[in-house]
């Protein structure tokens, strides 16, 4: 017995600087992150200002968002620009990355060009489109005109609004996936096409049967994580269209909105963070489980 303990005691000696560098990292992750999560939860059943003391409402909260009209507009908003930006970040992304894996002079110059509007601060990016969609002296209508054609109000039209979001939010984030896209595309074997060309298999059908399925896992991977980051847009309508316009309205700015603005109760804001929050967590497993099974 004594021989034992001896030994474990060593053993903590031995360790205990990996210890010591772990609990402070799970002491910032606590804090950062547990602490703010669990913190949340309560919140979402009190009523809070921060100014006057707290009070425990219980489910009110959550009643009082499915009785808000807005809560059901925002959902709405939320889910076509998630539509809408799989349609282009998750489908465009791949095409570019396959034109760029063809290239054989300049690749490195158009992989760069590619990727520069990731390099922007994402409030950058989104001050450079203001200018662009500015009804007045905006770069597009300033092309509009100059070919005779209607000038368009872009970000403040019900017609327009949401697609005008989508493009700032693809071209700021186009540049990571097709990266993503172009390094997977560079990891499936040349034999592969050389085997497809000498059956006579056209470019359409070497894309079909070759590059396709060697990219279904990295392609299902990249289309829940763009899922789960476009459900999160919240810079690109708060910027362009304010907290205000029901066209552009999604959920973070909706809790935007109940927090700082019109409602002021932070409860009401974590209890709509919450119902995001059970949303994305599904998200999240399926996510987690589908890498599970790859690995």
């Amino acid at each position: 017995m004594a021989v034992l303990t001896d030994r474990l005691r060593r053993r903590i000696q031995d360790n205990l600087l990996a210890y010591a560098f772990m609990a402070a990292g799970l002491l910032c992750f606590a804090f950062f992150s547990w602490y703010p999560l669990v913190r949340g939860v309560i919140l979402s059943f009190q009523q809070n200002n921060f100014v006057v003391p707290p009070y425990w409402v219980g489910l009110e909260n959550y009643r009082a968002l499915f009785d808000d009209p807005l809560f059901y507009t925002a959902w709405k908003n939320t889910l076509l620009f998630t539509g809408l930006a799989l349609v282009f970040g998750f489908v465009l992304p791949f095409f570019i990355a396959v034109l760029l894996n063809e290239f054989r002079h300049f690749s490195g110059f158009f992989r760069i060009l590619v990727y520069l509007p990731v390099m922007l601060p994402p409030i950058v990016a989104v001050l450079l489109w203001r200018y662009f969609y500015d009804p007045g002296n905006g770069l597009f209508n300033s092309l509009l005109r100059s070919v005779g054609l209607p000038e368009s109000q872009w970000t403040q039209s019900s017609g327009t609004a949401m697609i005008s979001l989508v493009l700032v939010s693809t071209w700021a984030n186009l540049g990571g996936a097709t990266l993503m896209y172009l390094a997977a595309l560079q990891g499936i074997q040349g034999e592969l096409y050389e085997a497809a060309e000498l059956d006579g298999a056209s470019v359409w059908q070497r894309l079909r049967h070759v590059t396709l399925p060697q990219m279904r896992f990295i392609m299902l991977v990249l289309l829940l994580l763009q899922i789960i980051a476009t459900m999160q847009v919240f810079i690109e309508p708060f910027a362009l269209t304010g907290t205000s316009n029901p066209d552009t309205i999604t959920v973070l700015v909706l809790v935007y909105r109940y927090a700082f603005t019109v409602n002021q109760d932070f409860g009401l804001a974590a209890a709509m963070s919450m119902l995001l929050f059970v949303v994305l967590g599904a998200f999240s497993a399926l996510y987690l489980r589908l890498t599970r099974t790859a690995d």
